[in-house]
């Protein structure tokens, strides 16, 4: 009798063990939903065919002394034009002489706002000769352009061909006339001081401070810089702001000159190419040679 009681009370544990393990488990996932279709892309805008005299200027297009060609296709209404400094509101469209539309406001829908000194030359050459609701189309050479050859692997280059429409001008604010040029500015004179390195400098105008900055410094000054075939370069006097940098990130020629100077004074250097950008330059597109600037020191920020 007691050997029956136990055998059954072994049979119900393990049945109930058996329940127990079946409920414990985790019941399998469900089949996952079908996905739904991706909905089709929109359509691409369709490209604007490229003009017929796509490939050249026609013999009847405007030319201006820099090799810029020009036509008027649409007469506008206006009778004012914009001048560099200004900014304008265009649609356009650009193409390569291929017939290859490379850009263009007008499939995107959107005209373009910007300032016509951070555009390339033809651009900031050729809207000067348009007037308010005029379209006219633009061949402009490489050199007034992105160069011939391109920046990014598949960008315009080479004689580029613009359609243009002027819809808006914003007067903006003209800069000061660009510095004259030094009349000793292709070398430097007699009673100029030197350094060892070879830096020749003039003080044009004496400071009312004391104290000199240091290499590990930061200055704010106004400068001006020629070649000495008397090309400006660069000016932040013509931007009419002031230029702040540390001394550590410029070139030797200022790194060594700037330090001789105390606030308030103005000084005229003569740095040679290998306290400069070297002859040629180390960079594309920076001045070489023997380089001249007008310095004033306006201000030092000790490190």
């Amino acid at each position: 009798m007691r050997k029956t009681t136990l055998l059954a009370l072994f049979i119900g544990l393990a049945s109930l063990a058996c329940k127990n393990e079946a409920v414990g488990k985790t019941p399998p996932a469900p089949p996952p939903a079908p996905a739904k279709p991706a909905p089709p892309s929109p359509p691409e805008p369709a490209q604007i065919p490229a003009p017929a005299d796509v490939a050249a200027a026609p013999a009847d297009a405007q030319k201006t002394a820099s090799g810029l060609a020009s036509k008027v296709l649409q007469k506008g209404a206006g009778t004012e034009k914009p001048n560099a400094w200004d900014k304008v509101k265009v649609h356009y469209t650009g193409w390569m002489t291929d017939g290859k539309m490379f850009d263009s406001s007008v499939q995107r829908g959107q005209p373009m706002e910007l300032p016509l000194n951070g555009v390339i030359k033809g651009w900031t050459e050729g809207l000067q000769l348009m007037v308010v609701g005029e379209k006219r189309r633009f061949w402009i050479p490489a050199n007034l352009a992105y160069g011939d050859t391109p920046r990014r692997p598949g960008g315009p280059s080479g004689l580029l061909v613009f359609d243009i429409e002027l819809l808006g001008i914003t007067a903006g604010i003209k800069p000061p006339a660009a510095p004259a040029v030094p009349a000793d500015v292709a070398a430097a004179p007699k009673g100029a001081k030197k350094t060892k390195s070879g830096l020749a400098y003039k003080v044009l105008q004496k400071g009312k401070g004391k104290v000199h900055p240091k290499a590990e410094d930061t200055v704010t000054c106004h400068y001006s810089g020629w070649t000495t075939d008397g090309k400006m370069f660069d000016s932040s006097v013509q931007r009419g702001q002031p230029a702040e940098f540390p001394l550590t990130g410029v070139i030797k020629g200022w790194t060594e000159g700037v330090p001789l100077m105390v606030e308030g004074e103005k000084t005229r250097f003569w740095i040679p190419a290998d306290l400069a950008y070297g002859d040629p330059p180390r960079r594309p597109g920076a001045p070489a040679g023997m380089l001249v600037f007008d310095i004033e020191l306006i201000s030092i920020k000790k490190k």
